[in-house]
């Protein structure tokens, strides 16, 4: 018995630590905010606004709430457990799946005590493109993109689709997505960089063995306040009209978008079906969120110089290899950790890869 409420006591400690590294309170303070928002008459006039404001309502409640449960949850059984006179196996068997489940939940949601960095708990841009390896690679980028939705999909997260282009034979040339949850920028920067891929093709009539690789690119979604201003004129947009797919939608049209911003020269198109205006409006918030990351590898790049720390970026090289022939195995070259269940991984089991990247980033941060 004393052994679970020292458990017990432990876990209500980190518990504690983790809500007031968090910043829960001013969660909790935004929540109500929203309520209040939401209460307002007139609110479901704008809808695309409103659906924004209840979704970050839902998300954030779900989150707090979560955190002061496990709180209220950990506190109730460790009380239970200093005041129990019965010393039953079935007692005893009882209190001591409280604790591990307890623990359990603990640890599949700690990951947020390594997200202190500038953006991390913010909603994120994922974008997916394939590069050298023609149909394999494109099929490569669609798996990518399937491991990022399942995983968004296990950890609670939503997506939205804000691009997709399909490839000529299989899979796709490229792939954007919006994914709104509490820290998903800061969950899924493991993934950003190239990614390797090994295996026997099934677009070879021989199926000899070939090597695909594919980029998956992240930005945070910048609050108003933080995006930083672009001047009208160091803009140029360009709007098309262009035929949608064949079959059914063949007479479909819809408005496609390119922005340019001229002092840096990065491109944002946005070809959607959707109006204009909404493909405006997405290709300004990618843009922006761009440029910003830009100035912000700047500023670190001189930081870094400052310390005589600066290594000159090589693009290209992979973060992580996944082969699937001749033998089974993911290997992130960054971190070193390994897995022999490719399909699992390939199925959005990403956690334990994701962790393992941030505790090596909390490491280096902190020598």
């Amino acid at each position: 018995m004393n052994d679970l409420i020292k458990r017990l006591e432990l876990l209500l400690e980190s518990i504690r630590e983790l809500k007031s590294k968090i910043n829960l309170d001013q969660k909790q303070q935004r929540i109500l905010e929203l309520e209040d928002n939401m209460q307002a008459s007139g609110f479901w006039d704008d809808n695309e606004t409103a659906q924004n404001v209840t979704q970050e309502h839902s998300q954030l409640k779900t989150f707090a709430d979560f955190w002061t449960d496990l709180e209220k949850n950990t506190t109730d059984t460790l009380s239970l457990t200093e005041n129990n006179t019965d010393e039953s196996e079935e007692t005893q068997k009882y209190l001591e799946q409280q604790v591990t489940d307890l623990e359990k939940q603990y640890q599949e949601n700690r990951l947020v005590l390594l997200l202190s960095k500038k953006y991390d708990d913010h909603n994120a841009i994922v974008s997916i493109h394939a590069g050298a390896g023609g149909t394999d690679a494109q099929d490569w980028a669609e798996m990518l993109l399937r491991m990022i939705l399942r995983f968004c999909e296990k950890r609670g997260f939503k997506t939205e689709t804000i691009e997709l282009n399909k490839g000529s034979e299989a899979g796709i040339k490229s792939a954007t997505i919006q994914v709104n949850g509490p820290f998903a920028y800061g969950i899924l920067k493991s993934e950003a960089g190239v990614h390797r891929l090994v295996r026997l093709s099934p677009y070879n009539p021989s199926h000899t063995r070939e090597t695909s690789f594919a980029l998956i690119e992240l930005l945070p979604v910048l609050e108003e306040q933080e995006a930083i201003s672009i001047k009208p004129e160091d803009l140029k947009i360009e709007a098309t009209t262009s035929s949608g797919a064949g079959g059914q939608s063949v007479n479909t049209t819809y408005s496609a978008i390119r922005i340019t911003h001229i002092p840096t020269g990065i491109k944002v198109s946005i070809q959607n079906e959707r109006s204009q205006h909404q493909n405006k409006e997405l290709a300004m918030k990618i843009l922006t969120a761009k440029v910003q990351s830009l100035e912000d590898e700047k500023l670190a790049k001189e930081k870094k110089e400052l310390r005589g720390e600066f290594k000159s970026a090589e693009w290209g090289n992979q973060i992580r290899s996944y082969v699937l022939h001749p033998y089974k195995l993911v290997k992130d070259h960054r971190t070193n950790f390994e897995s022999s269940e490719p399909d699992k991984v390939l199925d959005g089991e990403l956690d334990e890869f994701v962790e393992s990247y941030l505790e090596q980033q909390a490491s280096q941060s902190s020598i």
